[in-house]
């Protein structure tokens, strides 16, 4: 039998040492250094490898394509995300905030597959137990291990459908001195376990924690040896949640899963068109509706603004959802091209239903929301503002502009703003507030008559 020992490699250059040190002598990089094992050389003969076979390429062409069999996951957001479902084989990495609901979510897919092995190595079975009976799970195919040893894992695990680790911070190896959770133990265990899903065809689960800078806590190499990353999100006063493809081998990484935080558990949300307006929408000065894309899917929300007068030498600029960077500059756009005195109040600009908008597409929504709000004259509740708004005034062309508009139509916005429509910001609040700014600066700079 190979005797294994481990040593101390440094990550950055290469540099090896018997013990851990905190700075590496070689390239001086600090922390830098991850125990790694290392077995002793075998002599493979001269014209092959190992065994002494020679390994020839072969041509593209002549590989046969074939389709890839899915396993559904019975949750139909999850299964967006996925590309279809889960592959055999396939690593997945679920990754988010503790509290936000990625055990919750594993538990309920171990209930909609069947058989499952639910590695715990946080929580005891009875701590499960529980959890399960709040959702409503009594299926007799998930069986709990309480372990945290990787090789008695390995060993343990006996052609379930899908195997579930809660979490890879909580296993370790002997081979390796290091603490659980240690990048070293990390990057070793999750290399074993991938090792022995991909040889026994069986989904696995990896659910990674995050520090305190919003990072999957390990190596980077965690998510390159993986064939998914997902990251769950969402704001704990809220029950939305969101499940994002960062990274993903056997489908599409622009999908997003929507999921509702139930007392129940989490329920798929498909029917998301409506989910960030409020029912009953009334005129109200300071509300448009536009849309993002999230993903490929387009979603409506509605940004509400508020303008008030202030004596202070510092107006306040205050935004929810938005970078508060890009409300500055959309502020100044208005100051300068439509000759809104907005340095002489306070804006408070707010996307409703706690999500955040991080494409321009909603910059002429924006606009129009503040000089709504400014002149406190509403716009037609039918109207759907979509587009990008340069330093010139100019209203942009944006990113699936016709998928956007086409299914805003299907939801009743029969009245588009976009660049189609006006060409500039000044002429779109013009025509859909009906109020002239004091100072009707065009484009180029150039004031109206």
């Amino acid at each position: 039998m190979v005797k294994v020992h481990s040593t101390f490699v440094c990550q950055q250059c290469g540099y090896e040492s018997t013990g851990w040190l905190g700075k590496c002598p070689n390239c001086g990089s600090w922390g830098s250094l991850v125990e790694t094992i290392v077995s002793p050389k075998r002599e493979g003969r001269r014209e092959g490898g190992k065994s002494g076979r020679i390994s020839k390429p072969i041509s593209l062409i002549s590989v046969s394509s074939r389709k890839i069999q899915r396993l559904s996951t019975k949750i139909s957001e999850l299964d967006r995300v996925l590309g279809g479902g889960l592959v055999p084989g396939q690593v997945v990495l679920l990754a988010g905030e503790p509290g936000i609901g990625k055990s919750t979510l594993l538990l309920q897919l171990a209930d909609k597959i069947g058989s499952a092995l639910y590695v715990s190595g946080e929580e005891s079975a009875q701590q499960l137990k529980i959890r399960a009976d709040r959702l409503s799970i009594k299926s007799k195919t998930i069986s709990i291990l309480e372990d945290t040893d990787v090789d008695s894992v390995i060993a343990a695990i006996d052609k379930p459908l899908i195997v579930i680790i809660d979490s890879i911070q909580t296993m370790q190896t002997t081979d390796l001195n290091g603490l659980a959770g240690s990048v070293g133990q990390v990057r070793e265990c999750a290399f074993r376990l991938l090792k022995e899903a991909k040889a026994e065809n069986i989904p696995l689960f990896l659910v990674g924690h995050v520090t305190k800078e919003g990072t999957v806590a390990g190596p980077a190499v965690l998510a390159h040896i993986v064939d998914t990353v997902l990251w769950f999100e969402g704001d704990k006063a809220t029950t939305l949640r969101m499940l994002r493809a960062v990274k993903n081998r056997f489908g599409p990484t622009d999908e997003v899963g929507v999921f509702d935080m139930e007392d129940k558990g989490l329920s798929s949300l498909t029917n998301v068109d409506k989910i960030f307006l409020s029912s009953g929408r009334k005129q109200i000065a300071g509300s448009v509706v536009s849309s993002i894309l999230q993903g490929s899917r387009p979603l409506l929300v509605e940004i509400q603004s508020l303008v008030v007068p202030t004596k202070m030498a510092f107006p306040k600029r205050i935004g929810q959802g938005i970078d508060s960077r890009r409300l500055e500059l959309l502020l100044a756009i208005l100051i300068r091209r439509c000759g809104i005195p907005l340095y002489e109040y306070d804006v408070f600009v707010n996307i409703a239903g706690g999500i955040k908008v991080v494409e321009p597409a909603a910059d002429l929504a924006i606009c129009l929301s503040i000089a709504s709000a400014y002149f406190d004259k509403p716009i037609n509740k039918n109207c759907i503002a979509i587009g990008e708004v340069g330093l010139l005034g100019e209203i942009r062309e944006v990113v699936a502009q016709d998928k956007r508009t086409r299914e805003a139509g299907r939801l009743g916005f029969r009245e588009p703003i976009t660049s189609k429509q006006q060409k500039f910001i000044g002429d779109a609040i013009r025509k859909y507030i009906g109020t002239t700014p004091r100072k009707r600066v065009n484009w180029a700079g150039q004031v109206y008559k």
